[in-house]
């Protein structure tokens, strides 16, 4: 649901757009789209010293542990104090590594406190064996405070190795369920209330729990910030690869409006020069969104083992795994012989007297709004062809 500013702004739009302010609608939409995509979500990372924080910190980033930038990792204490990491695509997004509940410097009574709880969204607590005292004590405080939690187990990779060299009939889906059997029974010994607990591997995102976490997520989240973390997660499966699509394609129409209103502005090629500008924009926040620059797309390939240069093989649209620009935008239009068609009639109609302008407003808005979902469609399918190569 958008925000009471949200709805506002979406009524000064239309009214600009029926009194044909069109300077007015376009900085209006302008900032309705950058609003909309800078929605700030503050994920806040806590549990015992060692419990593999650091390290969830760094894959939900798509950053690898010593990476520039990275949170640093270790079995000693190594967070001193609150520290944000912006995701390096969505800076609107911080995930926060705190300092292990109950080290010498944050005992649990103070804890909350001292890390400022009030500015996070959310509360994900870590451990790496059972859930402990402190564990259920930061949990009841965030409760009192009207805080959402969840209880993650990590390192589950490390156990089920442990257990698979230990049994002679090893299960992996009855050693899943007893692991996650004795944590809820802990917490609940310890009076947590159906705990929500999620296995989790940071090396391993794609399996056991953690898109039951994001699902988890994404529903109890307002829905004005489920968009700030769908964009930001990485691509573990197929059904985010296709809600991010959905997410994208709703806010085709304003794209295409903003177009439409560039188009009412009687400067011979202002329009086209606008909308080469938007698509390169909008096309740039799609490559990202899926995982499809080159930076995110070695990433992949050093962290599943399928080398860059095959993960490329399967990619078809030209605008992937490339810098942006209008003008390679504008080359690609003029290959797209519908495409290149309205836009020749759309600065045809300017020159009719008093049809032409509306005429070629609407006409703006048709090619953006196809042209932005035939980009898509493709951007989205490389993006699936991609996630079966290198984990399918």
């Amino acid at each position: 649901m958008d925000t009471p500013h949200d709805c506002e702004s979406v009524e000064e739009i239309k009214e600009a757009l029926q009194n044909n302010n069109q300077a007015k609608a376009m900085a209006k939409i302008q900032e309705y789209l950058d609003r909309q995509n800078n929605i700030p979500l503050n994920i806040a990372i806590t549990g015992e010293t060692g419990s593999g924080k650091s390290t969830f910190v760094n894959a939900f980033r798509g950053i690898k542990d010593g990476d520039a930038g990275a949170a640093p990792t270790g079995v000693r204490e190594t967070t001193k104090k609150p520290t944000p990491y912006p995701h390096p695509n969505y800076p609107n997004v911080k995930l926060w590594d705190l300092p292990g509940v109950g080290g010498r410097h944050f005992p649990a009574d103070q804890y909350l406190n001292d890390v400022g709880f009030e500015k996070f969204d959310f509360f994900i607590i870590f451990s790496d064996t059972r859930f402990r005292e402190n564990d259920v004590k930061l949990a009841r405080e965030i409760q009192r405070m009207k805080k959402k939690f969840y209880f993650v187990r990590s390192k589950i990779d490390n156990d089920l190795r442990a257990q698979k060299r230990s049994q002679r009939e090893f299960s992996e889906t009855e050693t899943k369920e007893q692991i996650k059997e004795d944590c809820i029974q802990c917490l609940q010994e310890q009076g947590i209330q159906s705990p929500q607990v999620f296995l989790v591997s940071s090396f391993e995102l794609h399996l056991h729990d953690f898109s039951l976490l994001t699902e988890t997520l994404e529903r109890e989240l307002p829905e004005h910030k489920r968009n700030a973390l769908l964009f930001a997660m990485p691509n573990i499966s197929l059904e985010i690869i296709n809600k991010k699509k959905k997410a994208f394609q709703a806010k085709i129409k304003w794209h295409a409006t903003l177009s439409a209103a560039a188009a009412g502005v009687p400067v011979p090629g202002l329009s086209i020069a606008v909308d080469a500008a938007l698509l390169a924009g909008v096309v740039t926040q799609y490559v990202f969104g899926f995982g499809l620059d080159r930076p995110s797309l070695k990433s992949l390939a050093e962290s599943s083992g399928v080398p860059f240069d095959d993960l490329m093989t399967v990619i078809i649209s030209p605008l992937a795994a490339r810098e942006m620009t209008a003008d390679l935008i504008i080359k690609v239009l003029s290959q797209c012989a519908g495409t290149a068609a309205l836009i020749a009639a759309e600065e045809g109609s300017r020159l009719i007297p008093i049809i032409g302008i509306p005429a070629a407003m609407a006409l703006s808005f048709t090619a953006t709004y196809s042209t932005l979902n035939f980009i898509l469609n493709n951007i989205a399918a490389d993006a699936q062809k991609v996630f079966e190569k290198a984990l399918g």
